[in-house]
């Protein structure tokens, strides 16, 4: 495969996010007032509240201490209590023995370590604040040590890390609207809620803090909960931009919607509680940029002395070592939390007297689904159910304005720009190869849609387009589906055919070996993570990649345009000829049915990029279809695991869904 434009989806993302970065500094470099730093303030709230979401109803904690360890100088306390109903969260409470009246606390947010609470790093900065007199409580995050969602699936590969479990329920809920991180950030906020039902804390000394993964619920949950009195994130707060550069994918709850495009920086959900204090801290060999932290960190430091915060309200700290919450951290944590509340440093622990994973547990035999938790993914299927049986069916009209609003397409009548690439031999036949500017320019950087048309000339310098035009969009690589794919070869016999590479696939795939474009954490995962954070739907950019072809062919000559879309590139097909509303024809192979099946199942094979967000509330698959009518073919639907769906499952779910029975053809 060539990848001579491997970097064009990266480079254009870089480029808006720069844009977008450089209005904010401007914004910010042009704040010199303690008025107009509170108003700028009260703007980053507003955004963070937008990004985060409808928080749901509280309801009873259900709150049960399961057990406890007694130690010396201070006792552990094992907690279980409902953040929701249904959902279970495990968590330990440290309590400083011969309390002398109520005791400042403090949070802990655990990073991606699947035993959770229990890991060594999250015991020792337990261990080391209780020894400093403060209470601790430290809940297991979902899918980590006792929360495994997917205890009872027998194949567990692919969610076999709590990150791959945290991508997988991050993208179901796309479906149905929500964010994985309102989860994680309601766990926390109920956290709060029970610790402040203790008689040993103090409600107006509150602090948190975490590492990696933890570090970014410490940031989250501090710009969104108000009662919290200083934090400490460690190891995660960069810039969205670095991470970017860096080509650092992120997890599912690390990409909160639509903040870049409310034009915010990681630094703005610290800003956001000024000025309350907060120390950053990172590592010196840390992936997340330290070149990030440092200018996160002077940006909190002169919007704090704007505003006129005291000069020991924000500090930062940079560990020696590599990614982690080394014992420097925690040290450094602990003496800013003991400064800012009057309390004696103690000394340096030597270790972190680290108890073993199951002296710890909260639920019965360690999981909580032993307790009656009900799995996450069972309640995603119940607010997708809901959600179907909402809906009211909608006139194609209507529909195509939904389908334009959930993808964001923005209509465009004229035809894209287009070079003459160098043409290419693929088993004995020359292909012409041609780069479609499909969108407009960003910052100097256009998206080139690659297209392939295979030859039966010699002639490859031009684009002369037939009156009738076949138009095949893949699964991943039109390279190779042209070269493999029964119908694409059938097709070439023919006549020429043409190959479209949309944005992120075939020429454009930045990673170098193949099985990587499906990795949970691959770069085809992070620019769709990107895309949430901007704004906009990566799925949707696709298709408007798609229908830019459509209209470069229609303005070169072609009167009929059949188009064959295979696995994603049917997804595509599926949603461009239904905002084209011309095409001669349509062919979906490999198409899912519906994306409400991929929300009743636990696990869901098709990459994330394909998942639409909010789309249940509005329409599916199924509506699309119908509204197409006879001009669409159904060819060997796939199901949500990416494969083959049987004979009987196709007719018992196109019955369902009441899909006629003549789209279904061979193919």
């Amino acid at each position: 495969m060539r990848n001579g434009y491997a970097h064009s989806v990266l480079d254009s993302y870089i480029s808006q996010v720069r844009e977008i970065r450089q209005k904010r500094s401007e914004r910010l470099n042009g704040l010199t007032s303690r008025r107009q730093a509170l108003a700028y303030q009260k703007s980053v709230q507003a955004a963070i509240r937008r990004a985060c979401g409808p928080r749901p109803p509280k309801t009873p904690l259900n709150s049960v201490v399961t057990g406890v360890i007694r130690r010396r100088g201070h006792r552990i306390e094992k907690v279980l209590f409902e953040s929701r109903p249904g959902c279970l969260v495990t968590a330990n409470l440290y309590i400083p023995n011969d309390l002398n009246g109520k005791a400042p606390t403090v949070l802990g947010s655990c990073g991606h370590s699947d035993d959770g609470k229990a890991a060594e790093p999250y015991q020792g900065f337990c261990h080391r604040l209780v020894k400093a007199g403060f209470v601790v409580l430290i809940f297991d995050p979902v899918n980590q040590g006792e929360r495994d969602q997917y205890l009872r699936l027998k194949d567990r590969e692919a969610v076999r890390a709590c990150t791959r479990a945290h991508n997988m329920m991050g993208k179901q809920m796309e479906l149905v609207d929500d964010w994985f991180g309102s989860w994680r950030l309601w766990d926390g906020i109920r956290a709060l809620d029970y610790l402040l039902t203790r008689p040993e804390v103090d409600p107006k000394r509150v602090g948190i803090t975490g590492n990696s993964g933890g570090g970014t619920m410490t940031t989250w949950i501090w710009a969104a909960e108000p009662r919290l009195t200083m934090a400490a994130p460690s190891c995660f707060v960069t810039t969205f931009l670095a991470n970017l550069e860096n080509e650092l994918p992120a997890d599912a709850e690390q990409y909160p919607p639509g903040v870049i495009g409310a034009g915010l920086e990681m630094a703005d959900f610290l800003i956001a509680r000024a000025p309350a204090p907060v120390i950053l801290m990172g590592q010196k060999y840390c992936f997340f940029d330290r070149r990030g932290l440092a200018e996160a960190y002077g940006e909190v430091r002169r919007f704090y002395d704007l505003i006129g915060a005291p000069r020991n309200t924000v500090d930062h700290f940079l560990g020696p070592v590599g990614h982690g919450y080394s014992p420097h951290n925690q040290e450094a944590m602990v003496r800013f939390f003991a400064k800012q509340e009057g309390l004696r440093t103690p000394a340096p622990m030597r270790s972190s007297d680290r108890l073993p994973d199951a002296d710890l547990f909260a639920a019965k035999n360690g999981q909580v689904l032993n307790n009656g938790a009900v799995p996450i993914y069972k309640m995603i299927a119940a607010e997708a159910n809901r959600q179907v049986e909402s809906r009211a069916p909608k006139a194609a009209a209507e529909l195509k304005r939904s389908v334009r609003r959930v993808l964001q397409v923005t209509p465009r009548r004229a035809a894209p720009h287009y070079r003459v690439l160098r043409p290419e031999h693929a088993s004995g036949s020359r292909i012409a190869r041609y780069a479609v500017e499909t969108e407009p320019q960003d910052g100097g950087t256009h998206i080139r849609t690659i297209l392939r048309k295979s030859l039966n000339t010699p002639y490859s310098v031009t684009l002369d387009v037939e009156p009738v035009v076949h138009l095949f969009v893949p699964h991943v690589s039109a390279e190779t589906d042209m070269a493999e794919d029964p119908a694409a070869r059938r097709l070439q016999k023919k006549g020429p055919l043409y190959g479209v590479d949309v944005r992120g696939l075939g020429e454009s795939i930045p990673d170098d070996e193949s099985q990587a474009f499906f990795h949970s954490y691959g770069m085809d995962y992070m620019f769709h993570g990107y895309g949430l954070l901007l704004g906009r739907s990566y799925l949707g950019q696709r298709v408007n990649d798609l229908l830019g072809v459509i209209r470069l062919l229609e303005s070169e000559g072609a009167g009929k345009v059949h188009v064959y879309g295979r696995g994603q590139g049917a997804i595509l097909s599926l949603f461009a000829a239904l905002l084209h509303g011309k095409l001669a024809s349509v062919t979906l192979k490999n198409s899912p049915l519906s994306f409400h099946s991929w929300t009743q199942t636990p696990l869901v094979a098709w990459p994330s990029a394909n998942f639409p967000r909010g789309v249940l509330k509005h329409f599916d698959i199924a509506d699309c279809l119908k509204a197409l009518g006879g001009s669409v073919k159904l060819v060997q639907p796939w199901g949500p695991g990416m494969k083959p769906l049987s004979p009987r499952r196709i007719q018992s779910e196109m019955k369902e869904l009441g899909l006629p029975k003549r789209m279904l053809v061979k193919g």
